[in-house]
């Protein structure tokens, strides 16, 4: 290039600098492309989590897992994507929801939503209120969204009061790998002796109850803790390490079959004292001989097919003391905790007598140990806690999901076993009066 080239060269690139801003093409700083294509990444990472959730379910119902010689589905998707067992079962539930959900499923497909965000959502959604939710939850974090769930059921809008007895604690530990061996195979060795996949709470607090072991006198009920129950709306609290803590009615059902009973409590002279007949003196609700029969005629353990429980038995009465059961042995039966809890939650039910013979079914009406559907058996415990909600005997309710599943209605909606119970409970009302 010759001398005159090169000047005309850089005086035309001193005149491009000093040419006005407005002439020269704009250019995107470093910060704007990265929150561009993040935010692009976000919209198809939701995206490609609702295309997972079709195929993952398509799969489960398949049994994908079976045909490729895997020993659970778990195993099979955990291979595929790295996902623990527990993050499997979330993916399975999200993914059902969705199909009854279509506007989640929609925002989720559109990356309007994340999956994390949705997932919470999904616990309390249901195809009325699934637009409410969704509109209060767009814009924040997940955190936030965790946070609005908290004490909400499926059915509530977002602006119904909370219960706190739906309110989930978490409780979180760092621990060594020793330890966290040592957990897994107790956990493991739980579900192994119950026969069944417990989840996370069924599992702990079995733990939790033989570590704080229970009376030596098999004659006395097995609650050694401070329950509390108002008289009038049977509410209970339970005592722990200096507080009370709200619980399930479950659990005062579960207390109500086995347990001791100390007089009211009641302000006198400024104090809280124990007043009534029995006053600080604990009577034991099933007698101790007819209690000791009870365990010994059941081996001492568990009598739902499979489990192998034999610590922390609980006694059950078939027919609830409410609605006039008695404390004869043929009423009673030998539970430990994990099933005990789930027959007053509606997951399992019992029918029969210990001495004509017991056949236990899971909530969706198929015989305990047979192929379950999860959705349905969901739907069905689900029921059974809004009728029981709305002031109907633990008994009637059994009865009236039982007859609804024999006559086909096993793979109903929440909804709709709720009203065709609700059919059967009030004509049954109607002819009773």
């Amino acid at each position: 290039m010759s001398e005159k080239a090169a000047r005309e060269t850089d005086e035309g690139r001193d005149d491009a600098l000093r040419a006005p801003a407005r002439n020269r093409a704009p250019q995107t700083a470093d910060w704007q492309r990265a929150h561009a294509e993040l935010g692009r990444l976000a919209r198809l990472r939701a995206g490609l989590d609702a295309e997972e959730a079709r195929w993952l379910l398509l799969a489960w119902r398949e049994k994908v897992h079976a045909r490729l010689g895997y020993g659970s589905f778990g195993e099979y998707v955990g291979r595929l994507f790295g996902y623990g067992a527990r993050l499997v079962q979330e993916k399975l539930r999200v993914a059902e929801a969705l199909e009854r959900l279509p506007e989640l499923a929609s925002a989720l497909e559109l990356g309007q939503v994340c999956w994390s965000a949705l997932r919470e959502l999904t616990r309390v959604a249901t195809p009325e209120t699934q637009a409410e939710w969704l509109a209060v939850a767009r814009g924040r974090r997940v955190r936030e969204v965790e946070q609005l769930v908290a004490g909400h059921v499926p059915g509530d809008s977002p602006s119904d009061p909370r219960d706190p007895l739906a309110v989930r604690h978490v409780l979180g530990f760092e621990v060594s790998g020793e330890v966290l061996a040592l957990v897994r195979e107790a956990f493991t060795k739980i579900r192994r002796d119950a026969g069944e996949s417990l989840d996370d709470d069924a599992a702990l607090l079995t733990m939790a109850r033989a570590v704080l072991e229970g009376p030596r006198d098999e004659g006395r009920g097995s609650y050694q803790i401070a329950l509390t129950v108002c008289e009038h709306c049977q509410r209970g609290r339970q005592d722990g390490a200096g507080e009370s803590t709200p619980v399930g009615p479950e659990v005062v059902e579960m207390a109500s079959c086995d347990a001791q009973r100390l007089g009211s409590l009641a302000t006198v002279g400024g104090r809280r004292e124990h007043v009534g007949a029995n006053k600080a003196r604990a009577v034991q609700h099933v007698p101790p001989a007819v209690r000791r029969l009870v365990l010994r005629r059941d081996h001492r353990r568990c009598v739902v097919p499979g489990c192998k429980h034999a610590t922390w038995l609980d006694v059950h009465h078939i027919e609830a003391r409410a609605e006039g059961g008695k404390h004869e042995p043929d009423n009673l039966i030998t539970l430990c905790t994990a099933h005990h809890r789930a027959i007053h939650r509606g997951r399992l039910f019992v029918e029969g007598g210990a001495g004509v013979g017991l056949t236990f079914r899971h909530a969706d009406g198929n015989r305990y140990g047979e192929p379950l559907s999860p959705a349905a058996a969901d739907a069905g415990s689900k029921a059974f806690r809004a009728l029981r909600g709305l002031g109907f005997a633990e008994g009637e309710v059994r009865r009236a999901l039982a007859q609804v599943a024999h006559a086909g209605g096993g793979d109903a909606s929440v909804e709709a076993l709720v009203r065709s119970c609700l059919r059967l409970l009030t004509q049954r009302l109607s002819c009773a009066s």
